[in-house]
């Protein structure tokens, strides 16, 4: 019965110019035990760089992480995908005759979390051993540099894509150039073996889609977006355990698209869902966009307004 109404926000979503793109794990029922599966989420969400469309989030599942399934969720898709470095997206990313069809974004909470993990583990040790000797100076200044790209952000967040290039063009690029900087030196003097060299060449060899928040206004600097809307997932996975068949994991996915989409809209999800499923066996057809999140308003929603 919901179907149409999830069929107007996949369509609402993947019209955006920028995406949120993430994925999580979700257990799946299956002969006496439980196997893993997928759930992907994509997210609309263009308040950051003062969008006035509204926010959406369409879900979807797979039995497995291969990359087939988001080459085929955005066969269609042209524009940005914010996401982290998984290498299903790849094919997205690739030219087709001189164009490229989707335009990757990297994620600078994820290239931060890499080295943040490196100084917590410093830390622990040096408060074991009780030696007097610097904590990680290399991941604490990694820490540093990027959170100071961070309060920058926080300073245009909500400014029109023209303003928030202006201002990192300014203000973020020659941080990031610095950044770069001191990254490829000191890459160059540590094994490659070494944790520190792998978080800075996890970054190096990306540096073009993690510099392209500075090209682009519309990109943010992090793939939170996504990561929160899969938030309830890893909450809900404690209360239902499992999903029963990979078909409950499909019908799990179209209701996570539906209740986080109203929640992004503040609506609340069991009021409009109640009121949408008594309403839609005889609402026409042509009017299911009266029914989405952004547009419903129910009797008892008016009257407490």
């Amino acid at each position: 019965m919901l179907k149409p109404v999830f069929e107007r926000i996949e369509a609402h979503v993947l019209a955006a110019a920028r995406l949120h793109g993430d994925d999580t794990t979700v257990p799946v029922l299956a002969k006496e035990q439980t196997v893993t599966g997928r759930l992907w989420t994509y997210v609309r969400d263009d308040r950051p760089f003062g969008g006035r469309d509204p926010p959406a989030a369409v879900f979807y599942y797979s039995a497995d992480r291969r990359g087939e399934h988001p080459q085929r969720h955005l066969a269609n898709y042209k524009g940005i995908l914010q996401a982290d470095a998984y290498g299903g997206y790849n094919e997205l990313f690739e030219t087709n005759g001189g164009s490229r069809p989707v335009t990757s974004a990297f994620c600078w909470a994820h290239a931060r979390r890499n080295f943040f993990k490196l100084a917590d583990v410093e830390a622990a040790a040096r408060r074991r051993s009780m030696r007097d000797r610097p904590v990680s100076p290399l991941a604490v200044e990694a820490v540093r540099r990027i959170d100071a790209l961070f309060t920058i952000e926080r300073g245009i967040n909500g400014r029109s894509a023209e303003e928030r290039l202006i201002a990192r063009r300014a203000l973020s690029a020659p941080l990031t150039a610095d950044f770069e900087q001191w990254i490829k030196g000191h890459y160059a003097q540590l094994s490659r073996h070494a944790d520190g060299a792998k978080a800075m060449n996890y970054m190096l060899r990306r540096w073009g889609g993690f510099t392209r928040f500075l090209e682009d206004g519309r990109i943010c600097l992090t793939n939170n977006a996504a990561e929160r809307a899969l938030r309830g997932i890893a909450l809900g996975r404690k209360a239902w355990l499992f999903c029963g068949s990979d078909r409950g994991g499909q019908r799990a996915a179209a209701m996570y698209s539906l209740i986080t989409t109203a929640r992004l809209n503040d609506v609340d999800p069991q009021a409009w869902l109640a009121d949408v499923l008594a309403r839609i066996a005889s609402h026409p057809q042509t009017r299911i966009d009266e029914l989405l999140p952004w547009n419903w308003r129910s009797a008892p929603a008016r009257a407490a307004a």
